[in-house]
Parts: C-alpha cells; sequence; structure tokens
C-alpha cells in the first residue's frame, strides 16, 4: 500500500480555556474538511466574541502532513497559529480545525508566553474531544436507470458501502463513500451494471 488510508480526527467540535495574566484563550476545535467552511466559522465567533482582540487559527487536511494551514491574525509571527498547528502534528490529528479566540488583558506575554498560551488552550480543547478513527474516502454520485436499482443496491450491500442522497424515480441517483484502497476495485463493479455512470465528487 502506497499511502496511509487511516487517520485520526475528533468526532465532535470541542472547546477549551486558557488564562494567563488577565489575557483569555478560548480554543474552538471542529471536525473540518471544506475549507471554504472556514470563512462560515470565523466570522460567527467574531459574531460570539465582538470584544476579542485575534482570532487564530490553524487547520490539517487530509493524512498528508504538508496540508495545512496557520494565521496568527496580529500576533507576532510564528506565536499562534504555529503553536497550534504543532499540537495537531504531535497527536496526529487531521481533517481539524482550531480556531483560539484571545481577549487581551492588559499585560504583555512576549514571544514565549503566546507560544504557551495558544498551545495549551487548543490541548485544553482536545483533551475534550473524542479522538475517532477514519479511512480516506471518495465520495462519488452515481447515476443508473430503476430498471438496475436492485444491481446497484446489491453492490452496495454486499460492499458494505455508506451511500446516501437517495433519489429514486425512473431515474435514480445516490452518493457513496468508497475507502481509497478499494476505489479501482469498487468503480470496475460499478462499470460492469448496465447504464451507470459515475461523477467523483470529493474526498473526505
Amino acid at each position: 500500500m502506497l499511502f496511509e488510508d487511516k487517520y485520526q480526527t475528533i468526532k465532535t467540535p470541542t472547546e477549551g480555556i486558557f488564562r494567563d495574566k488577565g489575557s483569555k484563550f478560548i480554543a474552538y476545535a471542529y471536525p473540518f474538511h471544506q475549507e471554504e467552511k472556514l470563512k462560515e466559522i470565523i466570522a460567527d465567533l467574531k459574531n460570539q466574541h465582538p470584544k476579542a482582540r485575534h482570532w487564530c487559527y490553524a487547520y490539517r487536511l487530509t493524512p498528508n502532513r504538508s496540508v495545512f494551514r496557520v494565521n496568527d491574525d496580529g500576533e507576532p509571527s510564528g506565536t499562534a497559529g504555529r503553536p497550534i498547528l504543532n499540537v495537531l502534528l504531535s497527536q496526529d490529528l487531521t481533517n481539524i480545525l482550531v480556531v483560539v479566540v484571545r481577549y487581551f488583558g492588559g499585560t504583555l506575554l512576549g514571544v514565549p508566553g503566546l507560544i504557551h498560551a495558544y498551545k495549551s488552550a487548543t490541548e485544553e480543547a482536545l483533551t475534550q474531544a473524542e479522538i475517532i478513527e477514519k479511512r480516506v474516502q471518495d465520495i462519488y454520485q452515481i447515476y443508473f436507470d430503476y430498471a438496475q436499482m436492485n444491481d446497484v443496491m446489491s453492490l452496495i450491500k454486499e460492499e458494505q458501502l455508506e451511500s446516501s442522497n437517495y433519489q429514486f424515480d425512473l431515474s435514480c441517483s445516490l452518493k457513496i463513500a468508497i475507502n481509497q484502497t478499494e476505489v479501482n476495485k469498487i468503480l470496475t463493479l460499478l462499470e460492469h451494471i448496465h447504464s451507470v455512470k459515475i461523477k467523483y465528487l470529493e474526498s473526505v
């Protein structure tokens, strides 16, 4: 096998708080695999915390350790986003976003103090989280004629595929999730069913 098809992430969103010299650091951790949701999450947190000073974050996507993004949001470079990311890397968690909201307490913490605060707030949020193991999956939309319904559903049942978004009419469609290590096998089986059309949507 050329790549790792399993990864660890968190099951549901969690929070953690760290305080130092009057400053308050509130960490919010989210299961995350769509970058376009980032702006919406940040905007929501800014509405919740209009008097906060910074909204710093880091996220990881896919088991590849080089797929990430960090943002210090006005804190000194390397003192916020990178410490958050380092916690995610050290705990081997991916498809996850952590945003730390900072309220300034009037006393400068210095570079070591900031690094420690963002790291500690992130760790606190993750101690509240339920860690789950998932497989890397490709999501496909399947289109087929009603006459092929039994063949398609039998294949889904035999291969124990996750399916959703059913539309059954004269023309039918549904979504399936395939473990990446089994994609070639499953697509070949589907292509052997008459009139099936397959569209790749995303990897999760």
